[in-house]
């Protein structure tokens, strides 16, 4: 199972074509306060991130998942414009796994979905 915390419309709908395609199990989580529970309850294989969705609050979040030992060994991966080197550098010392520019998250969504 996969858990995206995103609230861009355009790669939900991406995200879900794609997983439907697949037959991958992803669940979408919207609320900042909630994706830590979420994350806990549903034990996902890989959490995807929009780095660029301030309202979701992405690097406390990634913060607080990589701190606490339940939830800090969960893949987390993060897309954002290629050209946003200090939201990058951000994630990563948040502790997120891996960083895709938006584009390159399109176009390896499949396999990213197949891998969970």
């Amino acid at each position: 199972m996969i858990l995206c915390v995103l609230d861009d419309l355009l790669f939900s709908v991406k995200i879900s074509t794609a997983a439907k395609a697949i037959g991958a199990d992803v669940y979408f989580e919207r609320s900042p306060g909630t994706v830590l529970d979420r994350v806990k309850q549903k034990e996902p294989s890989l959490v995807i991130f929009d780095l660029n969705s301030a309202k979701l609050e992405p690097m406390r979040v990634i913060s607080e998942m990589k701190s606490d030992p339940s939830t800090r060994g969960i893949r987390t991966l993060g897309f954002v414009s290629h050209v946003q080197s200090d939201t990058i550098a951000a994630a990563r010392e948040a502790g997120i796994d891996e960083v895709l520019a938006r584009s390159a998250f399109s176009d390896k969504l499949g396999e990213i979905l197949r891998e969970g």
